[in-house]
């Protein structure tokens, strides 16, 4: 069963920021697709092993589009 990781990114201000993070995000061994909402600055990672949570949120911050913590 596929995980399922979502957060609220509030640097994502266009399709070209959305365009980044789902080719970034999709990059990581065992991402299984990323959906970005660029009017509601959200997105859904689902995604298997070896991807994990940590791994997703330190390739955000690292693309510098952290999630916020709130």
């Amino acid at each position: 069963m596929s995980n399922t990781y979502s957060a609220y990114i509030p640097r994502i201000s266009c399709k070209h920021c959305a365009h980044t993070i789902q080719m970034e995000l999709m990059e990581l061994p065992g991402v299984k697709s990323v959906q970005v909402d660029v009017e509601r600055k959200g997105i859904t990672v689902i995604y298997d092993p070896p991807a994990s949570e940590k791994a997703i949120k330190d390739l955000l911050v690292e693309i510098n589009y952290a999630p916020s913590s709130s």
